[in-house]
């Protein structure tokens, strides 16, 4: 085995060739990443440096069910995290006891119709894998891998699920040698593939839609329905997925400060849920994803995610298969696709676009054309179906200010400092007289301790 790695800080900084990718640490008291029992311990200069040697490579790597990253080398498991504690080791047998010893490969199982199932740590081990969820052992397991997987064989060197979006349907990609096992979760069916371009793969990741295989102390990013190579040149995984002092991409993200910091409770001052179900929040120069939970909370600056914009934004909505970023007087326009290509022709005046010359907030509801916009205390609806638009009168809402908002099938959500308000719909958040009870953003969307 070789060298699977982390995910944490990588995505669309390969993506785009540059990004800075910032990582979250886990709460406190939540416990370890497969051991929730316990606190985790500091980290240490100790083992930052056996992370970041020149001779370093693992066994294998995944995603905990809490959203940090694990490596595993022999019988030791690292817990990395860029911001907080250093990447510190511990023994596998202290979190997974039934297993011990060193593991061939690793991922998070991903069937979101099968609740008993999904999420859970799957580590597998010469002809076995082991499942846990919550840190327990599931029943059954271990089990053999023919058994729980028809046609795959044992011996693994890697292994990372494919959500329906990526291969049309839940998938595993098993990978031994210079040969892939796909393994069609609905039909329990396994299709032997070669990818010689991509070759041998000591780990497989998968992290926020893009699929990256690992050799060594180098990655390639591919294309996982036909191994195509998605990146020409191996890259390093010290300057993308492991904070070494003076390596990569990792280097620069303290400037963020604050801001950076999904637990700060530093104020947002947009709020986005598109047509594809990603949530965004901005705060000053970065884009943070809020649905992400499972894969880390990653703020980037918005220039890598929404190209060529510069500076805050002040309001956000999705609509039509487009996203609106609005940015004091002026509004650019961005396809829902994975790219976020700018639409031609923007940024074009806010008031040209949406009959409006501010806005604090904005959203819309899915499958809905009526816009809301929040200017100080005042909300007014506009008609996106209409060329002109056409604006409706203002409403006093029962807040004084709103940062951002957004509405999907839970309702409407209002951000205001630290705080959220929810609302079943807009309907409700017209006649409301008194704000909705507030939560904490930080704990709300962000898992932090209260």
């Amino acid at each position: 085995m070789g060298v699977p790695t982390a995910a944490l800080f990588l995505a669309w900084a390969l993506a785009l060739g540059c990004a800075h990718p910032l990582t979250h640490s886990k709460p406190e008291g939540a416990g370890g990443a497969g051991d929730p029992h316990g606190a985790e311990p500091p980290g240490n200069d100790t083992d930052l440096a056996q992370l970041c040697a020149d001779g370093g490579s693992f066994d294998a790597a995944t995603f905990s069910e809490n959203g940090t990253l694990l490596l595993f080398r022999g019988d030791q498991v690292w817990e990395v995290s860029f911001r907080g504690p250093r990447p510190h080791s511990r023994p596998i047998a202290t979190s997974w006891p039934e297993l011990g010893g060193p593991v061939d490969a690793a991922l998070r199982l991903h069937r979101p119709h099968s609740p008993q199932e999904h999420r859970s740590l799957l580590l597998f081990q010469g002809e076995q894998v082991w499942a846990y969820a919550g840190g327990q052992l599931r029943p059954g397991f271990p089990r053999r891998i023919e058994d729980e997987f028809p046609g795959v064989p044992g011996g693994l060197d890697a292994a990372v699920e494919c959500h329906p979006e990526d291969c049309g349907g839940d998938t595993i990609l098993f990978f031994k040698g210079d040969r892939v096992f796909s393994f069609n979760v609905a039909l329990g069916v396994t299709k032997p593939r070669a990818w010689p371009a991509l070759g041998p793969c000591d780990a497989a990741l998968r992290w926020l839609g893009w699929f990256y295989c690992l050799r060594g102390t180098q990655f390639r990013r591919f294309q996982p329905r036909t191994g195509d190579l998605l990146l020409r040149d191996p890259r390093d995984l010290r300057d993308y997925f492991i904070p070494c002092p003076g390596r990569g991409h990792g280097q620069g993200n303290a400037s963020w400060g604050d801001a950076g910091d999904r637990c700060s409770e530093m104020p947002f001052q947009a709020l986005l849920s598109d047509d594809t179900g990603r949530v965004f929040a901005f705060r000053g120069n970065l884009s943070f994803r809020l649905d992400s939970w499972q894969d880390g909370h990653h703020p980037w600056p918005v220039g890598q995610i929404w190209p060529g914009l510069e500076g805050p934004v002040d309001a956000a909505f999705a609509w039509d298969g487009r996203i609106y970023l609005i940015q004091g007087s002026q509004v650019s326009v961005f396809l829902s696709d994975r790219d976020h290509r700018r639409v031609q022709g923007y940024p074009r005046p806010l008031l040209e676009e949406l009959g409006v010359p501010r806005a604090d907030a904005a959203f819309t509801c899915p499958g809905s054309a009526e816009l809301y916009v929040i200017t100080g205390d005042r909300i007014q609806p506009v008609d996106l179906s209409q060329t002109p638009r056409r604006v409706g009168d203002p409403v006093p809402l029962p807040h004084d200010g709103v940062d951002g908002a957004m509405c999907t099938r839970d309702g409407v959500v209002l951000f205001r400092g630290p705080s959220l308000h929810q609302y079943p719909g807009p309907a409700q958040l017209l006649a409301a007289r008194q704000p909705a009870p507030p939560r904490r953003i930080a704990e709300r969307f962000f898992q932090c301790p209260q």
